[in-house]
């Protein structure tokens, strides 16, 4: 690793640690892909897909930000839920800077005003932007008072930016902004880093990504993944083998997952081989197995097992 990617480090360079933090499905992790320029959180269309806290890692000439991704802080129904929150809420007291997500096309209810109150009890001095997202899906005038509504909630002096991660609009005006609130320091990652993610996690989270697709209702939330083992082909050592376990809380939900005559599932590992191979730039066979883990979402020796 080359020493100069840590110190070589201009006057005035910035750095430090920033976290999106919102209702679920506020955006905050096709925000974080779009700002890192590769996909390092996966996204779906449920809530609470987000589990943990995942960094991506911008480098700029003047700056190096780490955006740390974390689960949408909500009102919890199980075990995982108050553990989630535990994390989320641990997150804010570390970073150096706060974003809250407000989606465009969705009113400022009850609990963006919930979820501002206890950052504000965990990281009373960290500065808050509020970022207003999916700016594609609302009209002029929808923004303009979205954005008044935002800048009011937060009051004083405090920032305000649009942004619409699909379409890449004002990603270089947010990161403008966020950098000027990061205090001066060196980079804490090289700089060909985009994420401090370890493989086995990322590609165990592309699968439940694949997983995930198409489901409606309770089912995502029972859906996790773990990566039993990982070990070159022994006819093709290019070609990687991937042994890997996606557990559910009842017969019920396996039915669902398989589909009719096993296609669904099917192709749920045709969907996740794609997206692991384009991580790996290599051939893999995935080996994914269904077993039932009764519960599991409110049981702590489960939690442990699964990392939560």
């Amino acid at each position: 690793m080359d020493i100069d990617s840590f110190t070589d480090t201009p006057e005035g360079f910035r750095s430090g640690f920033v976290s999106f933090v919102g209702r679920p499905n506020t955006g905050k992790s096709t925000l974080t892909n779009a700002l890192v320029g590769q996909k390092i959180a996966i996204t779906a269309d449920q809530p609470e897909t987000t589990r943990r806290p995942i960094r991506g890692i911008v480098n700029r000439e003047d700056a190096q930000v780490v955006l740390v991704d974390t689960p949408g802080l909500h009102r919890p129904r199980t075990l995982l839920g108050e553990r989630l929150n535990e994390v989320v809420q641990d997150t804010y007291a570390d970073v150096d800077v706060i974003c809250l997500t407000i989606p465009a096309d969705e009113k400022i209810g009850p609990g963006d005003r919930w979820i501002l109150e206890n950052v504000r009890k965990v990281a009373p001095k960290t500065p808050i932007i509020g970022v207003v997202t999916k700016l594609d899906k609302a009209g002029k005038d929808e923004v303009g008072a979205q954005l008044l509504e935002l800048h009011d909630m937060l009051g004083g002096d405090a920032d305000v930016v649009p942004v619409s991660a699909t379409k890449a609009t004002q990603l270089d005006v947010l990161m403008d902004v966020i950098t000027e609130n990061l205090p001066e320091g060196p980079r804490f990652y090289p700089v060909d880093h985009v994420t401090d993610e370890d493989m086995e996690t990322r590609i165990s989270e592309l699968i439940r990504e694949a997983a995930l697709s198409g489901l409606r209702e309770e089912l995502p939330h029972s859906v996790a993944v773990e990566i039993d083992e990982m070990l070159p082909d022994e006819d093709n050592p290019d070609k990687l083998v991937i042994h890997a376990i996606l557990y559910l809380e009842r017969p019920g939900q396996k039915r669902i997952i398989e589909g009719s005559d096993g296609r669904r599932f099917r192709s749920l590992v045709q969907r996740a081989r794609k997206e692991i191979m384009a991580l790996l730039n290599q051939n893999v066979h995935l080996d994914l197995r269904i077993k039932i883990l009764k519960n599991w979402q409110s049981d702590p020796k489960s939690l442990g097992r699964l990392g939560f």
